[in-house]
């Protein structure tokens, strides 16, 4: 990760909270809704959903240049979705073991190497969600592991080379925004000289 730039600085005034109440709860999310204060000092209402897990994605790059990626049903857009493994870690756990966690779950694979390359929040208008993206390299199969430990997913696998991958999700075809943002990512560090030579000679074909 790169040291932030002198610009990026805040500036103005503040949002200032106002007493939450909870409207609704799940074992994932927290609703609230208050009265805060916006940075103009106009009162707002506000509802906000709360996470109780950091969002985790993982980037398995084979030696080939090729990644795997995870096909399932979701059930907010009625569609099915191609995806990088993902799920999430809960506050109190490092976030890099929910990513093993869900690599080895969703494919049935495990890393040797895990660089963490992404932080980012997510729909940061009314959620405070945020993930954490791992670069997963030397990767193997697992010697035993089911391909979920979630009993609502039905888990399909699939693996393409990364810049097929990659047009695949700028063309629009992956629409999972932490799918796009990791592959751009990776992409970025290819071309950069992130990555190994070979490495990165293999991902961009």
């Amino acid at each position: 990760m790169t040291d932030k730039p002198a610009w990026l600085v805040d500036h103005g005034a503040v949002w200032t909270p106002g007493e939450a109440r909870t409207v609704f709860e799940t074992n994932w999310i927290t609703v609230t809704d208050q009265t805060a204060i916006a940075p103009t000092g106009r009162p707002s209402p506000y509802g906000m959903v709360k996470f109780k897990n950091v969002a985790v994605a993982v980037l398995p790059i084979h030696d080939d240049g090729t990644v795997t990626l995870v096909g399932q049903h979701r059930f907010p857009f009625m569609a099915y979705s191609w995806e990088l493994p993902e799920g999430g870690a809960p506050l109190d756990e490092d976030p890099l073991e929910g990513a093993k966690r869900e690599l080895l779950e969703e494919t049935g694979l495990v890393a040797a190497d895990w660089r963490e390359i992404m932080s980012a929040h997510l729909s940061n208008s009314v959620t405070d969600e945020r993930m954490v993206g791992y670069l997963a390299t030397g990767l193997s199969p697992a010697e035993a592991s089911p391909h979920s430990a979630d009993e609502t997913e039905a888990i399909a696998l699939v693996r393409v080379p990364f810049h097929e991958a990659l047009e695949a999700a700028v063309a629009g075809h992956l629409p999972d925004m932490l799918t796009v943002a990791m592959l751009l990512r990776g992409h970025h560090m290819a071309v950069k000289g992130s990555l190994p030579g070979a490495l990165s000679r293999a991902m961009l074909g």
